[in-house]
């Protein structure tokens, strides 16, 4: 074989080398992302701690139980109340402001138009029904060092009272995170915000359930004048809250949650944040696209 003829040998040979290398790649890359795991959807729904267990709630009930803490706040009463209140209205109706019950049964807690509690559209107003609700659960006497059934029960007269106690474990752990006893202890997993939130919204939700609050709107950014307890009520009611008003971060007093912030299928909650003011809450929006 002269020179010529074997370099050319040679040459093919590689190049039949190169491209037998080029096919085993590309066949690799294929498996690889042929096998390659789906990134992992959130697993939406809020959670709060009390005594280092967590307890769970939908998104649609957890901004139900920030109303029913914000109004008791409103109305300078104790947690207990908000914790009772929470219980039976996820007993009644799930923590759902349902149009429909037994017989003429309407709303959070299931009340009836046919015994006095109001009209069906004054029922079916959820902050007519929790009023509504408190004004009765006051007058009963010592309500704060009564069981929940005991109390739900005097106030509801439920043909299955018991059940109010199931839930009074999960309504005392966001009770506290929604009143400000636990800080940092709420926390919401949800999917990316969809449309760009608005800051009036914020402060009228905010005014709904605490009556006047000192809050401004910067831009994308609402800002809440508080402190302590009372800011981390706040803080916690916008996480409780932002799944329909389009907030993507919340921060106070050296801690932030950031709704986009997720581990795999859960957020990771309240992490350190050295910008965070101890003597307002912000509230950062999803802005325009």
């Amino acid at each position: 074989m002269t020179r010529r003829k074997r370099l050319r040998a040679g040459l093919i040979w590689l190049l039949s080398l190169l491209f037998t290398v080029a096919l085993i790649v590309a066949a690799g890359l294929r498996a690889v992302n042929f096998f390659k795991l789906p990134a992992a959807t959130p697993i939406v729904g809020c959670s709060a701690l009390l005594q280092e267990k967590s307890y769970s709630l939908d998104p649609d009930q957890a901004e139900n139980a920030a109303l029913i803490s914000a109004i008791g706040t409103r109305r300078d009463l104790p947690s207990r109340a908000a914790t009772i209140a929470i219980a039976v209205a996820m007993q009644e109706s799930k923590l759902r402001n349902i149009n429909y019950g037994d017989m003429d049964s309407l709303g959070l807690f299931q009340q009836r138009p046919s015994q006095d509690w109001g009209t069906a559209e004054q029922i079916m107003d959820p902050v007519y029904a929790i009023n509504a609700f408190f004004d009765a659960l006051i007058q009963v006497p010592g309500y704060q060092q009564m069981t929940v059934t005991a109390a739900g029960q005097a106030v509801q007269r439920s043909a299955f009272p018991e059940a109010y106690s199931e839930h009074e474990s999960m309504a005392r752990a966001f009770a506290s995170a929604l009143t400000g006893y636990s800080s940092a202890s709420l926390n919401c997993t949800l999917n990316p915000a969809q449309k760009a939130g608005s800051g009036a919204a914020v402060i009228k939700r905010l005014q709904t359930g605490f009556g006047p609050v000192a809050a401004t709107v910067q831009g994308s950014n609402v800002r809440v004048g508080a402190v302590e307890a009372t800011g981390w009520q706040f803080a916690q009611w916008a996480v409780a809250n932002a799944s329909s008003l389009g907030i993507t971060q919340v921060s106070f007093a050296g801690q932030s949650w950031q709704r986009g912030n997720n581990d795999g299928v859960s957020n990771r909650g309240w992490l350190s944040s050295e910008s965070a003011s101890s003597k307002e809450v912000l509230i950062v929006l999803q802005g325009n696209s």
